[in-house]
């Protein structure tokens, strides 16, 4: 699987831009705050419809311009597809394939199968919960479409179950109300809680040769699903806090607060690591989801690595190289000197610059 180009009109600080990728290593290096996440943010969204960065579509489209558009021609199973996405301000993303307009985004989940890694990444482990679920979701979402359709419906339902416990607030005639909305709650979130524990397992599964891999044997990584409530007493907890629910007036019980752990020797890394065992554990997370899904999928995905290199050492970079030799790579960086010193076989190299892409002679 590989782009083969990328086209950007209108797009964050782009007016125009065409680009050609190698299905090897492309590096695109520039100062910083001059587009080079943008590309990556563009072909991300290519695959997930979704900015990485959670920006919305008006935030997303250049200023002062009502529309954007962001177009790629992708090789997967050596099939080509067309991918085209419009954005427009005050109205939904408009998406097609191969020239088709798609009705539901779910249509475009998994076509490309795209693992970004970023500085942010790197500080996963301490950061909130609701970045840890968001790591799990993206990657389930494109690898199986019908939970991307169950955590949709399950987001939606949490929405309209939440504005009701505000009405019964003020209008307890309504309270009857909550059982429909509970009923669909269980019933997509059971299927959400069922399918993280399986993509825990199947990560653990890879993750604990990696680490040790990583910590020359020193270290035994585990994750741990933290769920807030099991698929088996989900139905009883929810009717349990339903008074609590009320007091607060927010949906307290569901698969929406989980959470995960990563246990190293038997230790939270969150709580006691040091900041390079949890970086160590994040680049081992990271490296463990390029070999699940390449098995899963039966092909390589597309990597993207914003501007990590320099927040690694050399042992974590020289790590991550030697899983990228077969995967198409786009790099972004300030230069690549190191890249060039470390005698990483670069395919080609952009020069990025105010908004604008030139190819560097090798």
């Amino acid at each position: 699987m590989f782009i083969d180009s990328l086209s950007l009109n209108n797009f964050r600080n782009y007016d125009s831009a065409d680009i050609h990728f190698s299905k090897g290593i492309n590096i695109l290096y520039g100062d910083n705050a001059q587009g080079k996440t943008n590309v990556l943010e563009a072909i991300y969204m290519l695959a997930t419809t979704k900015s990485h960065r959670g920006n919305k579509d008006k935030e997303i489209i250049k200023f002062d311009c009502n529309e954007s558009h962001i177009k790629a021609d992708i090789s997967k199973f050596d099939i080509n597809h067309r991918v085209d996405m419009h954005l427009r301000k005050g109205k939904n993303k408009g998406v097609a394939i191969d020239m088709v307009p798609i009705r539901r985004s779910a249509e475009l989940m998994g076509l490309v199968n795209i693992i970004l890694f970023s500085p942010e990444d790197l500080s996963i482990i301490k950061n909130s919960p609701s970045e840890r679920r968001r790591f799990v979701d993206m990657e389930l979402c494109q690898l199986n479409k019908i939970y991307y359709s169950n955590l949709t419906n399950y987001n939606k339902v949490i929405d309209q179950r939440n504005n009701l416990l505000k009405q019964i607030a003020f209008d307890k005639t309504k309270l009857d109300m909550l059982d429909v909305w509970d009923s669909q709650l269980v019933n997509f979130g059971i299927k959400i809680i069922k399918d993280r524990n399986n993509f825990i397992e199947m990560i653990n599964e890879i993750i604990l040769n990696i680490h040790k891999k990583l910590t020359s044997d020193k270290e035994e990584l585990i994750i741990v699903y933290d769920k807030n409530v099991t698929e088996e007493t989900f139905a009883t907890e929810l009717a349990l806090k339903r008074d609590l629910d009320l007091r607060y007036q927010s949906t307290q019980t569901g698969p929406h607060r989980d959470d995960i752990s990563f246990m190293v020797n038997g230790m939270d890394v969150k709580k006691f690591g040091s900041q390079g065992q949890q970086r160590t554990v994040a680049l081992s997370l990271k490296l463990a989801e390029i070999s699940l899904v390449k098995k899963l999928i039966n092909d390589n995905p597309i990597l993207l690595l914003d501007d990590v290199m320099s927040e690694l050492d050399s042992t974590r970079r020289d790590a991550l190289l030697s899983y990228i030799n077969d995967i198409q790579t786009i790099i972004t960086c300030t230069g690549y000197d190191d890249f060039i010193k470390e005698r990483l076989s670069i395919d080609r190299i952009y020069h990025v610059s105010q908004g604008a892409i030139q190819q560097v002679n090798l």
